[in-house]
């Protein structure tokens, strides 16, 4: 549970500090006269907004393949049996493997260089999947895309950790989040218009659907060059005083140029939070890409034509994206994070319960549908707020957010195989598997609580006070 820590008063005359790192923690030591209410806004939007934007493209590159799969690709292609869940499935490989890699390359080559490459490079390549004419051309695109798209998520999330304190982070977070939401909806609306072009330049519609989010996204990774914020230390937008007061507010003024060493990271895992912690993001990523990958087909098995289908995905992630700004707001203003956690993961199973055990009936299956989606969604950004925030420095937050969100990723391999064609329309299988993952994850958020708990309680018997005000509930 947090401890009381005094706040910063909200009016404009404010403390900043010459930066004075010891231990890693900050301390306020030279009074200044800052508009901390000012400088929070100005912060918001140089950093937030090109991140949305960079992460809406990403994963709409990344999922858009779940609408052309509907849209005539698997029979232009001549796919076979599971050939589309694998087609789905390689994308994680490197997208896994290359994120913790990725983190330590965007600190050396600054966000700027680093975020900006990755777009533009996974632009390029969505743009020639809309040219591939084989399943292995299918397989070596969605390969090269999830080699690109590796470093953008852990490391927006480890570059937004830098920029703000943990009890206005969770809002933060979850804005950035929201742009998964935006993808899905922005996904099947564009799909269901794309739907209409099939034929012209004598392309079909699957391929219009890669082309064009191609085109856009490569004009995102120009644009990104120029707009992505870097770490508070290196922007020009702020004077040498608002990059201490920055610095210091954020508790993160460990000495950056530190190496990560093999004693480090051994040190790091040596802790059981980081362990159990990663178990409860991969229980919100095998639902979150089941519903992202598959929603258009399973809302296809309730009666739909294609256009139909895609714009029934829409209405369930609109309901999670109201959830998830529900959750934030409460989650910051009361500073705890585990029971958002557990609602969403409550919601998820509810609606997993009803599409595993209800055959009949239009309704009562969307609401399914709208449950698993509001609570797998509304759960994710809590999950990586509460984890990513409960570290300390540039060391543990470089490594936590790739080790978090590279084992979570994994996930996404479960869940290309959870909704195989030879199971519709019940999906038995794929829905069961779901279910047992989000159990595993409702124990594992029990689990880092006590853990939280113990150690904040550990810390107060030692007298730590700084270290009982770092970690959440």
């Amino acid at each position: 549970m947090e401890s009381k820590s005094q706040e910063p008063s909200p009016h404009v005359t404010s403390k900043a500090s010459v930066i004075s790192a010891e231990n890693g923690y900050a301390t306020l030591e030279t009074p200044s006269t800052i508009d901390e209410k000012a400088l929070l806004r100005k912060i918001d939007l140089r950093v937030l907004p090109m991140l949305f934007i960079l992460y809406l493209a990403a994963f709409l590159d990344r999922v858009n393949i779940g609408n052309a799969l509907t849209l005539g690709l698997p029979h232009d292609l001549h796919l076979k049996g599971n050939e589309s869940n694998v087609a789905l499935t390689i994308f994680f490989v490197p997208y896994v493997v290359f994120e913790v890699p990725s983190n330590i390359l965007l600190k050396r080559f600054k966000p700027h260089v680093w975020l900006s490459g990755c777009i533009l490079a996974f632009g390029i390549v969505m743009l020639c999947q809309g040219f591939v004419q084989s399943y292995s051309g299918l397989l070596a695109t969605r390969f090269f895309l999830g080699l690109a798209e590796a470093g953008v998520f852990p490391g927006s999330y480890y570059l937004i950790s830098f920029w703000y304190k943990r009890e206005e982070s969770q809002r933060r977070f979850t804005v950035f989040w929201c742009s998964v939401l935006a993808a899905n909806m922005f996904g099947g609306l564009l799909a269901s218009a794309i739907a209409n072009m099939h034929g012209v330049r004598g392309y079909s519609s699957w391929r219009w659907v890669f082309i064009l989010e191609g085109i856009a996204t490569i004009i995102v990774g120009i644009s990104a060059y120029f707009f992505v914020a870097d770490f508070p230390v290196d922007v020009r937008w702020l004077s040498a005083q608002e990059k201490d007061f920055v610095i210091t507010r954020a508790g993160t003024q460990e000495r950056a140029a530190s190496p990560i060493t093999v004693r480090k990271v051994v040190s790091f895992f040596g802790d059981a939070k980081n362990i159990v912690g990663v178990f409860m993001y991969f229980a919100v990523i095998v639902p979150t890409y089941a519903y992202s990958y598959f929603a258009p087909t399973i809302v296809k098995t309730l009666g739909y034509s294609t256009i139909e289908t895609q714009l029934h995905t829409v209405p369930p992630v609109a309901a999670a994206l109201a959830l998830c700004l529900l959750s934030a707001y409460l989650s910051d203003l009361l500073r705890l994070r585990f029971p958002f956690i557990v609602l969403g993961f409550l919601l998820t199973i509810t609606g997993l319960a009803i599409l595993m055990t209800v055959h009949h009936g239009f309704h009562v299956r969307y609401l399914g549908i709208c449950l698993v989606a509001m609570g797998a969604f509304s759960a994710g950004p809590v999950v990586i707020c509460w984890y990513v925030m409960n570290l300390n420095g540039h060391m543990q937050r470089s490594i936590g957010t790739a080790w978090m969100i590279s084992f979570g990723n994994t996930g996404g391999i479960v869940a290309t195989f959870c909704f195989l064609a030879n199971d519709a329309p019940f999906y038995h299988l794929g829905y069961s598997i779901c279910m047992g993952v989000v159990c595993v994850g409702v124990l594992a958020v029990v689990l880092y609580a006590g853990l939280v708990i113990l150690e904040n309680n550990s810390a107060r018997r030692s007298d730590e006070k700084e270290r009982v005000e770092k970690l959440y509930l």
